[in-house]
């Protein structure tokens, strides 16, 4: 086998700076409006799919800015592609894993104490002619604390690790609310 075609994990770090919300979809009654995804342990991560789909955004931008190395066969070829005429999918070479607490801190911090690593925060949405919040409009989301979480990817070439490298410089945010100070990071590849 070529060695530019032997296939590697890489692995990476997302630092958050700030709160960050990866929804699970659910609610928490009375309590929040949208919870944060969590592992049957009560620990937050990040779905490989969400992932994934971060790393195919940066992508699209570059692509966009006609920057070397970003074109679409590049991108299908890494990611994957559904066929418009057929609606077949075809995967991509690339796999991503969830991003979760590392082991040793998951055992430190025990599944008996996970819920210090969530808050909840509360927003309304303000009637501009009256000044005053809108009926029905607060919402509660629930949302972890600034922590360091950790990942790979599976079926990178040499070729490719480059690319993945500047993809995730490019990558300031994750998660809802990003526009609104949520989500701050930066995903560091080791």
């Amino acid at each position: 086998m070529d060695l530019d075609m032997a296939q590697e994990k890489i692995n990476y770090t997302i630092n958050f700076y700030t709160d960050w919300h990866a929804g699970s979809g659910l609610s928490a009654g009375a309590e929040a409006d949208a919870i944060v995804i969590k592992d049957p342990d009560g620990f937050p991560y990040i779905p490989g799919k969400t992932l994934k789909g971060l790393f195919v955004d940066a992508f699209n931008d570059f692509e966009l800015l006609e920057i070397q190395g970003f074109d679409e066969d590049t991108r299908k070829r890494l990611f994957g592609f559904v066929d418009e005429k057929n609606g077949i999918t075809t995967p991509g070479m690339l796999f991503f894993s969830n991003a979760s607490l590392p082991i040793d801190e998951k055992m430190a911090i025990g599944a008996d104490h996970s819920e210090f690593l969530y808050r909840t925060i509360a927003s309304t949405a303000i009637d501009a002619e009256k000044g005053v919040a809108k009926n029905t409009s607060l919402r509660v989301t629930e949302v972890c604390i600034p922590l360091s979480l950790n990942a790979y990817i599976q079926g990178v070439t040499e070729n490719e690790h480059q690319i993945l490298m500047q993809l995730a410089k490019y990558i300031r945010s994750i998660g809802a609310n990003r526009n609104r100070g949520l989500g701050r990071c930066s995903i560091k590849l080791t």
